[in-house]
């Protein structure tokens, strides 16, 4: 238990060093423009509104497993990659609202030792 807690506190102080990047951006940035269609065609393909898309692709919302399995679908890519860039970057952003908060909690191996 203790060596999973200490794997945890790592990653988490390996997230704070920069923030990662919204998966709406990379799909923004890189993977829209090699798709060569319309983001209206786009999303239809992907079975959701325009709207939608717009949301993700600004920024504004997540990408929830149900998309990430129709973008791995579509994409061939899989939906573990979209999910793992949300949950990092979901993280990366929870870590910064507890920064203060996180401190104060004991981790549960040192109260077995007391």
């Amino acid at each position: 238990m203790a060596l999973v807690i200490s794997t945890w506190r790592t990653t988490i102080n390996t997230l704070r060093k920069r923030p990662p990047t919204h998966p709406g951006a990379i799909l923004r940035e890189d993977v829209y423009p090699t798709l060569q269609i319309s983001v209206s065609e786009f999303a239809r393909h992907l079975g959701i509104s325009r709207q939608t898309l717009h949301a993700v692709l600004s920024e504004r919302s997540a990408i929830s497993p149900e998309l990430a399995l129709r973008l791995g679908t579509f994409l061939g890519n899989g939906p573990q990659l979209w999910i793992e860039m949300q949950s990092r970057y979901d993280l990366w952003q929870a870590e910064r609202k507890l920064k203060k908060i996180l401190p104060r909690i004991p981790a549960y191996s040192d109260l077995l030792a007391a």
